[in-house]
């Protein structure tokens, strides 16, 4: 039997990805296309959901995803996910997309989201996920954060369903 976990720590869920750029990821400008940007930021933050569940784990949402410079070809990109918040059964996931110049050792920010993830059973039913403890300043500043974020999020779906049932179900013609 399986002891329950009530509350798990930023620090034993953060995942990381490293991806080199290649030509097929690319546009004609040779930057790499923000939708497979959005898919490496998805499964990135899908690992430090997962994890942190100890779960499978759905995207529910993705917003403020900020594209601040581009990514070419040759570039090595590195992905560093963590859950900022857990909920009842959702989990709200900061991602931060970094390009590495190996030949400088520096790094430069390219983008950076936040995703709400739902974890599930094998059916597919919503279950319990763990509490975060933030143990840092830092994490601590994002877990704030992400109950402010929480709050608009919950207001624009109310003001979105509102708006859908006043629309009908002509709203597409």
């Amino acid at each position: 039997m399986s002891e329950v976990v009530l509350a798990r720590t930023v620090t034993e869920s953060q995942s990381e990805r490293s991806e080199i750029i290649f030509p097929s990821d690319a546009n004609a400008l040779g930057n790499l296309f923000g939708g497979r940007l959005m898919q490496y930021i998805d499964l990135v933050g899908a690992m430090a959901a997962s994890r942190h569940a100890r779960a499978i784990t759905v995207t529910a949402s993705m917003d403020h995803l900020d594209f601040l410079a581009p990514v070419q070809v040759g570039d090595l990109l590195i992905l560093k996910s963590s859950v900022n918040r857990a909920y009842r059964t959702s989990m709200e996931v900061g991602v931060k997309a970094m390009v590495e110049d190996v030949r400088h050792n520096r790094m430069r920010h390219v983008s950076s989201a936040y995703l709400t993830y739902v974890a599930v059973d094998k059916d597919g039913s919503r279950i319990a996920v763990p509490q975060v403890i933030p143990e840092t300043e830092h994490q601590k500043r994002r877990y704030e954060d992400a109950g402010r974020r929480r709050e608009m999020r919950s207001g624009e779906t109310l003001r979105k369903k509102e708006m859908r049932a006043a629309l009908g179900d002509e709203w597409h013609v």
